[in-house]
């Protein structure tokens, strides 16, 4: 692989100028919860419409009476400091944790702990964040890395790799051991099997000394199936009308309830110093109204001059978002044509991307999203997907592989057991240095072949109806080659111990082959895209062949950068054309790829990326 050569080291050239004046310390007050008022004195605040009255119990049987207010809630104030176990009794018989608790003591049916966030000293108080374009996301699992600390651990050599930005899968507190974090239900409490919270903020401190962005997925769609006790005082925050995947629906019409998850999204941005939010399932909140303004709420309490980043995944391509200050949504529709295109499998969703493949791809590099409007097959023939031509290409994240495109695999399998590695590389290649945001999943840098399954650790009839629910949804689109019967069992230790990531032993030169790739094309995209990526705009895609690309882009300096992409297992030939003198090439695959491609031919499992003056 030819690439152009960077002088200076690449990891100093991470780091920003933190030269702003420092972050003073957070003063947000959550409505929700129990908050340390004065030194040895704690306000309690629980949302409890369904029951007339409520106390809050501490530790050693100390029991305090709730004065109701207005509109459902009960408040009060007590002698209590940080470290106190408490619950609310909301029924003589039923004590339940703080559903905004900020640590549990144990798991979630146990007590809640008050928590002091003024005792953690940060270290890097004048960090303000990167600007978006510069955001090289690398998504990871914090248990499967080890916990924070063992995250922590890892980060000189996430930065060394040319990432910009980790993304942490959901943390809040979900029942069980493990979990993918997706059946949280205390949605302020970092799950004590990672760490404490002081721990996670030690994280996030360690990865902005780096000059490394922190994101967090949260989960406003649903909570998880165990441990959620909300029915029993607050039934209101749940619409019987509407469902979804999990059953009733957030009711995001109670002012409550949008203050909840919105309140939240500030906590974890102030409180804990995150740099940016990805929403799961945006597609499964049936009110869009509140994402609307929950975005307006965020950005008008922080500082425009401290870079917060604002991600959405939804499954209906709802451009309308990214025009009301969202910074990005998840490409999908980029994802399924080029796993298509590299493993030529047709089941399931990948059905919508059979026909007209290397159409949709040079529609997604052109206009962001391949479904703008148009029937679906993978939908029941209906419409999906809103007009993306408008926005700029760093409105998309683009990935290869992320845990729901692997793990939502009956055996968890990576992009690396199912395709050819050069045509793998070819397409990271293009998705690299397009102009879209990327984004790694852990292990993806070195051409790890261990799957990542789904695994979670319910017990009981919880454990066997996920079971069979994964038997039955895997059946529908499934291999009539796969055996079904060994399919991994989500509760099972031995399917979340399968999915911690390792560097296997035995291919350790393939292992570093795969890792100086990443790094050589990062190095370009840190050189050669990101100083010239604001204001970039596309102009042009053209399909060359069946699985076979030329894109291009003006940039913001007005240079012309153009990606060609061959992800065949067969060499293109076409007629040529002569390349301007000024032409630099900035990376080639695969040796001579260049040379060949003034002739006419586009060698197999290639991609070329060329940089011209407008």
């Amino acid at each position: 692989m030819r690439t152009v050569k960077v002088s200076g080291s690449l990891a100093a050239s991470f780091m920003r100028d933190i030269s702003p004046p420092a972050i003073t310390a957070s003063t947000f007050t959550p409505s929700f919860g129990a908050q340390v008022i004065a030194p040895g004195r704690t306000r309690f605040r629980l949302w409890a419409p369904d029951v007339e009255s409520v106390s809050v119990e501490l530790e050693f049987g100390k029991s305090f009476p709730m004065r109701r207010l207005e509109d459902g809630w009960h408040e009060v104030e007590v002698p209590c400091v940080a470290g106190t176990r408490y619950r609310y009794r909301v029924r003589p018989d039923v004590l339940v944790p703080d559903p905004a608790s900020r640590l549990q003591a144990g798991d979630v049916r146990d007590a809640s702990i008050v928590v002091d966030p003024s005792t953690y000293v940060w270290r890097n108080t004048n960090w303000r964040g990167r600007p978006w374009h510069e955001t090289v996301l690398y998504e990871l699992h914090v248990g499967a890395m080890g916990g924070f600390r063992g995250t922590l651990a890892r980060l000189p050599e996430i930065a060394a790799l040319g990432v910009t930005a980790i993304e942490l899968m959901p943390i809040a507190d979900f029942p069980g051991k493990h979990n993918w974090g997706y059946d949280g239900v205390l949605t302020y409490a970092p799950d004590t099997s990672y760490g404490a919270p002081e721990m996670l903020k030690a994280l996030i401190d360690g990865a902005h000394e780096l000059g490394l962005q922190v994101f967090l997925d949260v989960v406003y769609n649903h909570f998880g199936p165990d441990g959620n006790f909300l029915n029993q005082y607050a039934s209101p925050f749940f619409s019987e009308e509407q469902k979804n995947a999990w059953g009733s629906s957030i009711d995001y019409r109670q002012r409550a309830v949008r203050d909840f998850f919105i309140e939240n999204a500030i906590y974890w941005l102030e409180e804990y110093r995150f740099d940016g939010l990805r929403f799961d399932a945006v597609h499964a909140i049936p009110d869009g109204s509140f994402m609307s303004e929950l975005v307006a709420r965020v950005r008008s309490h922080f500082d425009p001059a401290r870079h917060i980043h604002l991600v959405l995944e939804h499954d209906g391509n709802a451009s309308h978002y990214l025009r009301e200050h969202f910074d990005a949504q998840w490409n999908d529709d980029l994802h399924h044509v080029l796993h298509v295109m590299l493993t030529d499998e047709t089941r399931g969703y990948y059905s919508a991307y059979a026909e007209d493949t290397a159409d949709k791809l040079a529609r997604c590099l052109k206009e962001g999203f391949a479904y703008q409007g148009e029937p679906s097959s993978a939908h029941a023939g209906q419409q999906r997907g809103e007009p993306s031509a408008d926005l700029p290409p760093s409105a998309f994240v683009a990935f290869l592989q992320n845990h729901d495109q692997i793990g939502n695999r009956a055996h968890g399998d990576r992009l690396t057991t199912l395709a050819d590695s050069r045509g793998i590389r070819a397409a990271a290649t293009l998705l690299l240095l397009s102009p879209q945001i990327p984004m790694l999943f852990m292990g993806e840098e070195w051409g790890s072949t261990k799957p990542f399954n789904y695994f979670v650790n319910h017990e009981g009839e919880l454990a066997e109806a996920i079971r069979q629910g994964r038997l039955q949804e895997f059946a529908l689109a499934a291999d009539p080659n796969d055996d079904q019967s060994v399919i991994p069992d989500p509760s099972e230790m031995s399917t979340y111990h399968s999915s911690v990531p390792d560097h296997p032993i035995g291919r350790e030169i393939e292992y570093a082959q795969w890792l100086e790739f990443y790094r050589e094309v990062l190095t370009v995209r840190h050189a050669s895209i990101i100083p010239r990526l604001c204001g970039a705009r596309a102009l042009d895609a053209v399909v060359l062949g069946e699985k076979a690309v030329k894109a291009s882009w003006r940039m913001g300096d007005d240079t012309v950068l153009t990606l060609y992409t061959n992800l065949s297992s067969d060499r293109l030939i076409f007629p040529s054309a002569p390349f301007a003198s000024d032409t630099e090439v900035l990376l080639e695959t695969r040796v001579n790829a260049m040379a060949l491609l003034k002739q006419g031919c586009l060698r197999a499992f290639t991609t070329v990326a060329l940089l011209n003056k407008a």
